[in-house]
């Protein structure tokens, strides 16, 4: 797995987002991006941290980010899960693993002893020039938003 860091150039990408949409890298030219990926939607966790930053979204737009949620999950699945949570951001169905491999999140994980791969629950933060300018590779899923405005 090799993770972008700190200073990395996000690869383009172009996905569907849950609506069918295509969502690339360059629509947001300019802008600060906050692409966070989560294993699968509408488990607990996930659950937990695309709330917390549904719920301090505002205060992240007036910092100037604009939020992107991925996983492998399908457009039906991540549409659910948006309109369940009423979340006001894209969510990525990265089914084809595009946005996950150029982001390196996809790797062996170990949970209750067993081994398996998965995406691992990793956010990014992106300039306008689509460089990486913070990693937070320990999400705290019900406190996220206060990571990123740290």
């Amino acid at each position: 797995m090799n993770t972008l860091k700190v200073g990395d150039k996000v690869p383009p990408f172009s996905v569907k987002d849950q609506d069918g949409n295509t969502v690339s890298l360059k629509d947001y030219q300019g802008k600060k991006l906050i692409v966070f990926f989560y294993p699968k939607a509408s488990t607990p966790g996930c659950t937990a941290e695309a709330c917390n930053l549904r719920d301090n979204y505002k205060e992240l737009q007036s910092e100037g980010y604009e939020l992107l949620g991925v996983s492998a999950d399908s457009e039906k699945r991540q549409a659910k899960f948006k309109e369940k949570y009423k979340f006001p951001f894209p969510l990525l169905a990265d089914e084809d693993h595009m946005v996950i491999n150029a982001f390196g999140v996809w790797g062996l994980k170990k949970f209750m002893g067993r081994e398996y791969d998965g995406i691992h629950r990793k956010t990014f933060v992106v300039d306008g020039d689509g460089i990486v300018t913070k990693v937070i590779d320990k999400v705290k899923t019900k406190d996220h938003a206060a990571q990123l405005l740290d």
